[in-house]
């Protein structure tokens, strides 16, 4: 080797204890790695005297079925170098601020008499001090600090700015379940009861699932990876699953061979590209234009052109677009509202939750129903009408959901869109139904016509 050099005894090749003392254990352990990764793959970690020396894969994962690929090998570059992560110098185990945003607010507590609230207020008047720490982005400067110190601080921001923005200006970033469920449940727990709003790390990084955690309020719900082999076609929305998905990347892989067309939909042609029939290079930021242009599509030929059974009953059960919504009356016209609650129906104002529960319209009788499904009903105290059957919850009798009131209508009026992306509005003729509430008749129609 040309770093290690024997001068005393070149042929007794002693040299070579060194590689043999480098993997020198004493047990090997199970465990995984749960930071900021959601793949919880199986390790075995050698250690010795306490120290962990090095990993390897298991292979012992049982066969889900006979028909799908084996998880085996599950593991990627990162994890089978953790163990240096663990023994790094630069490993974080305290709090860190930048230094300069400490001096301040110190200095601003002083002032306050030690009110930590109007301390932070104090800093976002003052221009000049607010800018000195902003400036200092980006050119380190972190010194150590308590957590008490570190947690009043954060606390004084959001009271701040709850307090002059509104408590939905607050945008919150919590860890991954699989890093830690406690930190996430904490963090997200918190976001809920101050009314701020959980961003989604798989933005960040472009994984799976992208906007969960902003459009259903869960932080991953997900199919099984070894499904993705079940599946004809895969749509892939810039996750580079061999960047972040590795350890289940090779299910993606080997659908091929099961006759799955895979089309990737990224500015970049990255790594997972190479699976593809497909590559389509959409430009950065284009992504739900692309997709809103494809529901138009969809919308155009299997329902207006020509109603198509298999998607008008998949929209019926498995999408909102039968649900009633609001119209509300702005000047000489009106606007789309919030969804009709089952609790503004006077026979349903007193059920359990009826505020998270919404209604549809029996295609069959006219009639208002309940339909299962609702965050209401995931919340009830006896539970098991949280499932996508087309059943009212109230009556448990079975229903057909009216998708359109095109056919049968009480009216038609104006209603107002707007084009948030250039900024202009649009009116035109919505089919309404009228239905009694606690307020009185109201026009509502249903999401589809919206």
């Amino acid at each position: 080797m040309s770093w290690i050099e024997d001068i005393i005894s070149p042929k007794t090749r002693q040299w070579e204890e060194f590689y043999r003392n480098r993997f020198q254990h004493d047990r090997i352990v199970r465990s995984t790695h749960g930071v900021n990764c959601t793949g919880g793959c199986s390790w075995q970690i050698h250690v010795k005297e306490g120290i962990v020396v090095w990993e390897t894969q298991q292979l012992d994962y049982p066969l889900l079925e006979n028909s799908l690929p084996p998880y085996e090998p599950r593991g990627c570059q990162r994890g089978i170098s953790y163990s240096w992560y663990l023994y790094s110098p630069l490993r974080i185990k305290y709090p860190l601020i930048r230094g300069k945003l400490l001096d301040i607010f110190r200095e601003e507590k002083e002032k306050a008499g030690g009110n930590p609230v109007i301390a932070w207020e104090n800093i976002q008047n003052d221009k000049e001090k607010r800018a000195r720490y902003q400036k200092a982005r980006g050119k380190g400067g972190f010194r150590r600090a308590s957590w008490d110190e570190i947690l009043e601080l954060i606390a004084a921001a959001n009271i701040y700015t709850a307090k002059k923005h509104g408590p939905d200006r607050v945008a919150g970033f919590s860890p991954i379940p699989a890093m830690s469920m406690i930190s996430y449940a904490a963090g997200a727990r918190f976001l809920q009861l101050f009314g701020g709003f959980n961003l989604s790390f798989y933005d960040w990084y472009c994984d799976l699932p992208t906007h969960f955690p902003e459009m259903w309020g869960e932080q991953t719900d997900v199919c099984e990876s070894a499904d993705w082999y079940n599946s004809k076609f895969i749509a892939d929305m810039g996750a580079c699953l061999n960047m972040t998905r590795t350890p289940d990347c090779h299910f993606f892989a080997e659908s091929r061979h099961n006759g799955t067309k895979a089309v990737v939909f990224s500015p970049d042609f990255s790594q997972v590209c190479k699976y593809a029939d497909q590559w389509v290079p959409v430009h950065p930021g284009s992504d739900n234009a692309f997709w809103m242009a494809v529901t138009h599509v969809i919308l155009k030929e299997f329902h207006h052109n020509k109603e198509t059974p298999y998607f008008i009953d998949y929209v019926k059960q498995y999408t909102d677009s039968p649900f009633l919504i609001h119209l509300d009356k702005e000047g000489d016209h009106y606007v789309p509202g919030r969804l009709v609650r089952a609790g503004e129906i006077s026979k349903w104002k007193d059920i359990e939750n009826s505020e998270w529960k919404f209604l549809n319209i029996d295609d069959k009788t006219g009639e208002l129903v309940v339909p299962k499904g609702a965050m209401g009903h995931r919340w009830e105290k006896n539970g098991g009408k949280w499932n996508m059957k087309l059943e009212c919850s109230e009556s448990e009798m079975a229903f057909d959901p009216v998708l359109t009131t095109i056919k049968n209508n009480d009216g038609v009026l104006q209603t107002e869109f707007v084009e948030f992306g250039l900024d202009k509005k649009y009116s035109r003729g919505v089919p309404v139904k009228y239905i009694d509430t606690e307020n009185g008749k109201v026009p509502v129609a249903t999401i589809t016509m919206c």
